[in-house]
């Protein structure tokens, strides 16, 4: 015995106490036959099934202790063995039942002496229980059989194993827990070590003995990495050391069958016909046992028995319950036998199962046709049933005459049905049936055609119309029943969300209203952390919490109550400012906090001031990493919420599963990109990578909402896309699209393996290798396709079907949906995008309308944007279409019977949808989506004029400000400033406004001013954001608020209008634009301003008045060379200093307006300044690319969008969010 031996004192007078209260209990105790005492002795350890005395051992103590005795009264515990022995034992005397030791030692006449006070115990008890097939061997039984007369000197004996094992059959939780590990281990062995090396050898047709594969199962125990998979689920405290086998694993096939429990593995062949696999593990000292049976090609009376077995043994387990007799167990499943299968009642085992726990079979808990053992909750039992040596009607072979078929299964008993604890490896019979040969039943389901759609089929109207030739062929009589068609399709819409919404109420019946979130830190005022009792500001990072004082008491806030923290310094003073969150603070879609009760009062802020500067910045760097983190949390929280946990991937055991090999998946997994293969399993789909075995992707058919199969035409790759219902994990990335592909290069195809060869087919003519490409390319299509249908196939066979889709490429249009332009194709029931990511993927059933946008003349793109159903789902834009195919869009639309209408201006969906959303009742009332239709022309022409209009206004309803003074000039208004809405109505050919354009660019200094169409657009959009906006008129000292017209007089008159003006006079209009917008009642008095060009140059100056707190410039034009304004001299650059607010410089580097030198000096002059900005250059941007009306080809939508961004950013923190005062002294460390 080793130092590490520690024995559980409690557990051992539980048990002891246990087996003495049914020793004493009258209702039990006729099991002990009348025994006063029972003597347990083991003696030497040997190899084989455990004894019941070692069991009682293992029981009581959790360990062997050879060459002892044990003498158990119903008042003493009796230990006689050595004094190593004793000294791991001598805790036992702590329990409430005595115990004595009676050490042994070197004197021989000592020792007898013990044994004969031992005995002389029992003859005063009278009748004593002992053990009578146990033998024990070695010296210290050899003397103890000396010293015990037993029988012959009159005493009485009982066999007090059935005692023994009624106590011991029922299992506490302990016991229960360390057999369902040693159950999950031995199902692993069985269904993912076993049936795979079995099911290879015969699908391979090897070589190889019973023995041998007994051999490779028995030395996995060793595999530490095996037990660690997380499949098995065995937990990082499993220990490996403590595994060993009590059973073989016995492998029996051809013809020669042992169903016995002693049964071995032969050195015969695996025989692919019936292969019987048994095998029993003992972890921690418990057993369980699993049989199964394997029908290689069965016929159809193997497989019927085999089925009737499976049944029978369900009938049986479900007879499993406390209180039934074992053999009333037997007599029933013969009684089935007899009723569905007599011929097969000779063949039923004699024994149907056994008690299992310590000992590996106790035989003392039988169930057979004489058992009266009465089943109790707790017990656990080993269930075996079988039919041995049944005729084989229709053999293959000569070792497949006679077959036998078993199965065992380790269950616990309960009131109610048992918990079978290696029910994880299935037993069904198509789990259990492995068809090899090509004449395979395959369940065949034949594929319904899918009915053809309501609508003007895609793949007819539209194809017909495909090139642009045919496109021309449409006339007013076919536009003429479009626009009917789409009268029909709005009235439908409206009709339906009439009858949707006729109840009222917002959308989701109040699921998504916000409620005040409530945070409790403490429960109890003990939980506070230590340092409160000082009245000190604490960081509680463990319970997230920040605890403050607060007269005189500390009063903790949650982090979620936290909205920022500051600190600022003051004389010898250091000011801690904590902001928190409440409702009503004036921060727009932000503001998360309703008002739950009116009457309720909100600690907006807390400020504290202390001379230690070093604590200070401590908690205000603590609370704001605590604050970060949470964010973070929250984050990750809401990016999973929607993941949903799939049900396990049943896997093909049956069959090979048809695979699909070297195919890459996006998105990847962790690690070298390296192709993997795919299977089609019962259930789904699964991706194993090549590199390790725990890296595979499963996929449920039920979760698949489209399959998509495209082909390697015009494109590198050819893949098959599954589009799925709900998202899914893939390493720590969430998806809801998963793609295979293969790329179709011929460097992918080596007839020598050599995959770095440069030329592929050596001499041929060019003419031949294309057409070796194509033919490889087609190969590559076909096998790609034919695999897409097998998934579609086995998909209907669990009632889960998808049909295959393909996008109609030549249906496709360019766009942007994302950052790139891309193909956007259509297919039978979606919209796609699949080549690049992120992948788009529009299911058509899903659009409620769909909406063009910038769809006006002299505009070369125009932007789509899809609204879907879901009102609470976002919008999809597809933007920068090119303008020749929208006809196309249109008709495809139409064909589509998707409802749409068109208009000049980009809208604000985010606020279109709000309004949806919160009242749609109200909203269909009001006519639903008629609002984005335009009745006539003339209605669009009024609403442009309207537009054209642009006076100094409101724009919003937020309390924030945003003072933007915009005007153009020259070449550098003509591309960012758009021509204003007189274009349209001048009649005006587009020949006549390039011509127009191009003697504007050719003139140096031309200027564009007041409020055209893209200064319009842009403040709009500002507008939307939820600032207050207001767009001053440049030149309304010489004109109306007009915009001057895009031509040569306009130019000429903006030149000289912007060196006649003062630049007093443009600093008096930013003036008063700051003091209009500060009197207004919903400003919240933090202003911010904008521009671009000329207007850029104006907003650097307008951030001279203090009360700016941010100015955002786009390619400001006469900063570096002074020449703004009467005398072109211009003091900007001189009055950097003055700019208090936060700046941000943006440029293109192929500006010539702005030369790379001149934006050196602005850049270098705002250092020297030390003003608080940031400065922007992006490559191959030209002057004015933000400008989308007649830009020549400068105007750059992606980069535009991240401007609108940089904007976006440094208003909403400096502007709504109020995040104290900057901390100027900023000291950067020198970290990684």
């Amino acid at each position: 015995m080793g130092d590490e031996v520690k024995i559980d004192s409690a557990l051992f007078h539980t048990r002891l106490g246990n087996l003495l209260s049914a020793w004493k209990d009258p209702k039990t105790n006729d099991v002990f036959g009348g025994a006063e005492s029972i003597v347990v002795v083991l003696g030497k350890t040997e190899d084989g099934p455990y004894s019941k005395s070692l069991a009682l051992h293992f029981w009581l103590l959790g360990y062997e202790f050879p060459a002892t005795l044990f003498l158990i009264t119903p008042e003493k515990f009796y230990v006689v063995t050595t004094a190593k022995k004793a000294k791991h034992l001598d805790d036992l005397r702590k329990g409430d039942i005595p115990v004595e030791f009676l050490i042994r030692g070197k004197d021989e006449t000592q020792n007898k002496q013990q044994f004969q006070q031992i005995v002389d115990i029992i003859k005063k008890s009278g009748k004593v229980g002992v053990l009578t097939k146990d033998q024990a061997q070695g010296p210290f039984a050899k003397e103890w059989k000396a010293a015990y007369p037993g029988a012959t000197d009159g005493l009485e004996e009982v066999d007090i194993a059935p005692a023994l094992s009624t106590v011991m059959s029922v299992k506490d939780e302990a016991e229960l827990k360390t057999m369902r590990s040693s159950s999950r281990a031995l199902v692993g062995l069985m269904k993912d070590c076993f049936i795979d090396e079995m099911s290879s050898i015969i699908d391979e047709e090897k070589k190889v003995t019973h023995d041998a594969l007994s051999s490779k199962i028995e030395s996995k125990i060793d595999d530490e990495k095996f037990f660690k998979m997380k499949q098995l689920k065995l937990g990082n405290d499993f220990d490996t050391s403590q595994l060993d086998w009590t059973v073989g694993p016995v492998i029996q096939s051809g013809g020669k069958y042992d169903l016995k429990i002693n049964a071995q593995s032969d050195k015969s062949l695996l025989h692919g016909g019936v292969i019987l696999s048994t095998m029993g593990l003992r972890y921690k000292s418990y057993s369980c046992q699993i049989s199964r049976t394997f029908l290689i090609d069965p016929n159809k009376s193997q497989e019927k028995y085999y089925s009737f077995l499976t049944d029978l043994q369900w009938r049986v387990l479900t007879e499993l319950r406390d209180g039934v007799v074992c053999k009333d167990i037997y007599n029933k499943a013969v009684q089935m036998i007899k009723a569905k299968h007599p011929e097969l009642e000779k063949h039923f085992l004699k024994n149907i199962g056994a008690g299992i726990g310590i000992e590996a079979r106790d035989n003392n808990l039988v169930i057979t046709a004489k058992s009266t053992r009465v089943l109790k909750d707790g017990m656990t039992l080993c269930i075996t049933l079988g039919f041995s040596d049944l005729e084989n009607p229709k053999p293959a072979d000569a070792r497949s005459k006679i077959y036998s078929l078993l199965l065992t299964d380790t269950v616990k008993v309960t009131t109610g049905d048992p918990l079978v604890f290696t029910g994880g490896c299935p037993k069904d019979l198509k789990e259990a049936a492995f068809y090899f040969k090509d004449d395979e039943p395959v369940e065949k389901v034949k594929a319904e055609k899918p009915a053809p759609r309501t609508s003007s089929s895609k793949s007819t109207a539209v194809l017909k119309t495909k090139l642009r030739g045919e496109r021309k062929e449409v006339d007013d009589g076919a536009e003429q029943k479009r626009r009917e068609h789409q009268k029909e399709l709005s009235a439908i819409k409206q009709a339906e969300g009439m009858a949707r919404f006729s109840e009222g109420g917002a959308v989701g019946d109040g699921k998504g209203k916000k409620v005040l979130k409530r945070f409790e830190s403490y429960k109890r005022e003990n939980q506070l952390p230590v340092g409160v009792s000082d009245l000190k500001i604490v960081v509680d990072m463990k319970n997230q919490t920040i605890i403050v004082p607060v007269f005189g008491r500390p009063v903790p806030f949650h982090i979620a109550t936290i909205k920022n923290a500051s600190k600022t310094e003051e004389d010898d003073f250091t000011y801690l400012r904590i902001n928190l969150l409440s409702p009503g603070q004036g921060v727009g879609r932000k503001d998360d906090m309703p008002f739950e009760d009116p009457n309720a009062h909100f600690l907006r802020s807390l400020t504290y001031r202390s001379t230690d500067n070093d604590r200070i910045a401590s908690i205000c760097d603590s609370i704001t990493e605590m604050k970060k983190n949470a964010t973070k949390r929250e984050q990750e929280r809401k990016e999973l919420e929607d993941v949903v946990t799939q049900d396990n991937l049943r896997e093909m055991r049956n069959r090979r599963p048809q695979r699909l090999n070297d195919v890459f998946v996006r998105p990847g997994l962790d690690g070298k990109r390296v192709p993997g293969e795919i299977e089609i399993h019962e259930n789904g789909l699964r991706y194993q990578s090549p590199i390790r075995m725990d890296q595979r992707i499963d996929i449920l058919f039920s979760n698949v909402k489209h399959l998509f199969f495209q082909p390697s035409a015009h494109e590198l790759i050819v893949l098959i896309h599954i589009h799925l219902k709900d998202p899914i994990m893939i390493g720590k990335k969430k998806t809801k699209d998963v793609q295979f592909y293969r790329e179709a290069t011929d460097i992918q195809f080596d007839e020598t393996g050599n995959r770095k060869r440069k030329y592929r087919y050596g001499d041929e003519e060019e003419f031949e290798q294309e057409q070796e490409e194509r033919r490889r390319r087609a190969e590559l299509d076909k096998e790609f396709k034919a695999f897409a249908e097998k998934v579609s196939e086995a998909a209907r066979k669990i009632e889960a079907g998808v049909d295959v889709d393909v996008p109609y490429r030549e249906l496709g249009f360019n766009g942007v949906p994302f950052r790139a332009s891309v193909l956007c194709s259509p297919t039978t029931d979606a919209l796609v995008s699949l080549t690049d990511m992120p992948f788009l993927v529009i299911t058509l059933d899903e659009i409620e309308v769909a909406h063009l946008e910038r769809v006006q003349f002299g505009l070369k793109n125009f932007d789509l944007v899809f609204v879907y159903k879901d009102y609470t789902r976002p919008v999809t834009h597809i933007n920068s279409i090119p303008m020749e195919t929208l006809e196309n869009v249109k008709e495809w639309l139409d064909s589509s019977n998707i409802a749409y209408s068109e208009g000049p201006l980009n809208l604000n969906w985010p606020t279109i949808m709000k309004t949806v959303t919160q009242d749609p009742k109200a909203f269909f009332a009001d006519g639903g989506w008629s609002f984005l239709s335009n009745d006539s022309d003339a209605d669009d022409d009024e609403e442009e004029e309207e537009e054209s209009e642009f006076e100094a206004s409101d724009f919003g309803d937020e309390s924030d400000g945003s003072d933007s003074d915009e005007s153009q000039f020259s070449e550098d208004a003509s591309a960012d400033e758009g021509s204003d809405a007189s274009d349209d109505e001048s009649g005006e050919d587009w020949d006549e406004l390039e011509e127009q354009a191009e003697k504007s660019e050719k003139m140096e200094r031309g200027a564009r001013v007041e409020v055209t169409g893209p200064v319009a657009r842009f403040a709009r959009q500002i507008a939307g954001q939820g600032y207050i906006c207001a767009a001053p008129s440049s030149f309304h000292e010489f004109e109306g608020p007009e915009p001057l017209a895009y031509d040569g007089p306009g130019t000429d008159k903006g030149n000289h209008y912007k060196i006649t003006k003062t630049v007093e006079a443009y600093d008096e209009d930013a003036k008063l634009s700051v003091d209009v917008l500060l009197n207004l009642k919903t400003c919240n008095g933090r202003i911010g301003t904008t521009g671009m060009c000329l207007g850029g140059h104006l907003a650097f100056r307008c951030a001279f008045d203090s009360r700016v707190s941010a100015a955002v410039c786009y390619f400001a034009t006469d900063i570096h060379s002074k020449t703004l304004g009467a005398g072109k001299k211009d003091d900007s650059l001189e009055r950097v200093k003055d700019i208090k607010g936060e700046l941000a410089m943006i440029f293109g580097k192929l500006d010539n307006h702005v030369p790379p030198t001149g934006r050196d000096l602005i850049r270098q002059t705002l250092h020297e300044a030390g003003t608080t900005f940031s400065f922007y250059e992006f490559a191959w941007s030209q002057h004015a690319f933000i400008r989308d009306e007649l830009s020549k080809d400068r105007y750059d939508p992606a980069v535009t969008k991240v401007c609108f961004e940089i904007l976006l950013e440094l208003f909403g923190r400096v502007l709504k969010s109020d995040l104290g005062t900057f901390e100027s002294n900023l000291k950067v460390e020198d970290i990684c």
